[in-house]
This record gives C-alpha cells, structure tokens and sequence, in this order.
C-alpha cells in the first residue's frame, strides 16, 4: 500500500514539474516556426512568433512559481528555448532583413549577438542555481530585451515599406533609414550590453510597476496611449531606451560615487 502511495506521489510530482514545461517548449516551437517563416521572407509573421514566445516565456516562470515547480531541469531548459527565439531567431531575421546587403562584414555582427545571448543566458543560469541572482535588478541586458529592439525594429520599419505612415509615429519614421544603416552598431551595443555588468531594472519584479507620483501616472498613461495607437514604434522605442536606461544608470552611480569620494 505504501508503495502505491509512494508511485501515485511520484506521478503527481512528475506531472505537475512537467506543466511549465508545455510552456517552455511552446516558446521554443515559436522560435522555431520565426525561423521557418524569415526563410520564406515573411518577416512581420515572424516577429509575430517571436512575440508568441514572449508570451510563453513569461507564463512558464508563472506557472512554474505558482505551483511549486521550479527545477534545475526547467531552467537549463527555458535557457535552450530563450536562446533559439530571443538570440538565433532575431539574428537570422535581421541579418536577412537588414544586414545581409553588408556581405561578410554581417557575420561577425550576427555571430556576437548569438554568442554574447548564450553567455548571457549561461551566467544568469549559474546564478539563478547558486541563488546569487537579485530579484530587482539583472546583470547585463536580458536577451528578450535585446531581441526586442531587433523585432520591434523589423515591425516598425515595415510599416514604411508597406507606405502606412499614417500608423507610425512622424519623428520616428523620418529616423527610421538613419536607424536602418546603423543598425549593424546597434546590433554590436546590444551584445556587449548583455555581457556587460551593466544593472537593469527586472520588469518582472512588482517594485518596477509600482506608480505613486502624479508625474509617474502621466508618464505611465502617454506610454499605455503610444502602445496602443502606435504599438510597433512605441514598443521598438520602449526596448531601445530599456538598453540605454542600464547605461544611465551605470554612470549615474559612477557619478555619485566619484561624488562621494572627493
């Protein structure tokens, strides 16, 4: 009898470890399928997938802390996913998209962004294991944060190409060719971002959504207004200025620490 209690446990545990796991494979089946769709050139469905494991990804660590089921096994495995939609998916769609027209000088571009994404993701497994990492900030740019600077850009930029002006922000579509021929730079800030020691605020963390000024209300209501009226630009902008935010405040504390010492 014991024994059959003991195997009924052992199924329910297997099973309920197993839940977060449909959603860390379902991310990783939308960066595969991202893939499959920038070979047929249709770059807005696969930003779209992209999008769709953004979404995955997000539920799997919920579900997963909701039910009590954060294993070893689900974080090198939500790492194999992350990696294939937010770092080999995006680089294979920009350098098709926007880099490929630079020849052999887009490898290298691409090839850092891929391998700066892995070690990225490999540092934040060992800490998350070795409980080192902090639940406020990250170190370095999260590569979902980087990836959507990349998709976000590849959105934006084809509601010019497809002449819908009218459903992009002005300023930002007459910078969007400038945007276009630096991109290659931009690609290059992001990867060194990611390994960098650089902190940045974690949006998962309740503190980061915590609205108590009136000129934080204001800021939080433009930007809710901008995602839905100009989703595409007003999202490439927000990951943008996420990248540059971890820089700012990296001097910011220079600053006042050099303050402090003189």
């Amino acid at each position: 009898m014991e024994k059959e209690l003991t195997k009924i446990e052992t199924i329910k545990t297997k099973t309920k470890n197993a839940i977060p796991s449909v959603f860390t494979l379902s991310n990783m089946a939308c960066g595969l399928m991202a893939l499959l769709s920038v070979s047929k050139e249709q770059y807005v469905v696969a930003c779209y997938f992209i999008i769709g494991s953004y979404i995955m990804d997000i539920l799997d660590g919920r579900v997963a802390r909701l039910i009590g089921a954060e294993t070893e096994m689900g974080i090198e495995l939500d790492s194999f996913s992350d990696w294939l939609s937010f770092g080999i998916a995006p680089a294979y769609m920009i350098y098709e998209f926007a880099l490929k027209e630079y020849g052999i000088v887009a490898y290298p571009v691409v090839l850092i962004y891929v391998i700066c994404g892995a070690l990225r993701l490999a540092r934040f497994n060992l800490k998350s294991l070795s409980g080192e990492s902090s639940k406020t900030f990250f170190q370095g740019l999260p590569i979902p944060a980087a990836a959507g600077v990349i998709i976000f850009f590849v959105l934006s930029y084809s509601l010019l190409e497809d002449d819908t002006p009218t459903k992009m922000i002005k300023m930002l579509s007459k910078q969007m060719p400038f945007i276009y021929g630096i991109f290659p730079f931009i690609m290059i800030g992001i990867s060194l971002l990611m390994i960098s020691s650089v902190p940045y605020v974690a949006m998962k963390s309740q503190k980061a959504f915590r609205v108590k000024s009136p000129l934080g209300i204001i800021v939080t209501i433009s930007i809710i207004f901008f995602i839905v009226f100009y989703p595409q630009n007003a999202l490439f902008l927000f990951f943008l200025l996420y990248a540059l935010s971890g820089i700012i405040y990296f001097l910011y504390r220079l600053f006042f620490k050099a303050q402090e010492n003189g």
